[in-house]
């Protein structure tokens, strides 16, 4: 069975804010090799609509620095799957649009054949980890206090507390810190 990896980006104080948040070469890489792990991205349309047209138009016209344009490169090739019930179209012919029940066709794709499932940002993420779905968690804590901005797992439901395992972790120079747990 695939496993569902919930990946991202928080400050010390929990927020996952994109404009409150750095990228540097060490966080494009250690994302690059995330994505090498996995054949098939999970996000809400806000979420994909982050990472579409910017990431693709980068591998297009590769002009910044060499991890960048690798990370680039990597999610450019990766398959796609947006849940929502308003978008109309997605750019790519690896992009497909699921309008149909989230735990359902989750439960449907851990099932198939293939490498693990990434899903990022934030309100599709929540709703996996309320039914259970998310079975990794691979955080990169920056070494910023944002003080004000969507926090990580703000509004998550649980009928119970979720019990996690830390497996690995990793310090970079920049002073981020990577963290992978394991749902027990």
């Amino acid at each position: 069975m695939r496993n569902v990896i919930f990946g991202i980006n928080v400050t010390m104080d929990g927020c996952c804010d994109h404009t409150k948040l750095t990228g540097n070469e060490e966080i494009h890489e250690y994302y690059t090799h995330l994505l090498r792990d996995v054949d098939l991205l999970v996000f809400g349309r806000k979420t994909y609509q982050l990472m579409v047209p910017y990431w693709p138009d980068i591998a297009r016209n590769p002009t910044q620095s060499k991890a960048t344009n690798e990370f680039a490169r990597t999610f450019d090739s990766i398959n796609k799957v947006v849940f929502s019930r308003t978008f109309d179209s997605a750019e790519g012919k690896n992009t497909r649009i699921v309008r149909t029940n989230l735990q359902e066709e989750i439960l449907k794709l851990k099932q198939e054949q293939g490498k693990n499932i990434l899903t990022g940002g934030v309100a599709l993420p929540s709703q996996l980890i309320e039914l259970g779905l998310v079975d990794e968690y691979r955080l990169v804590v920056q070494p910023i206090v944002a003080g004000e901005g969507r926090r990580l797992f703000e509004g998550v439901s649980l009928q119970e507390s979720l019990q996690l395992k830390l497996v690995e972790s990793k310090i970079f120079k920049s002073g981020c810190v990577a963290l992978r747990y394991l749902k027990q």
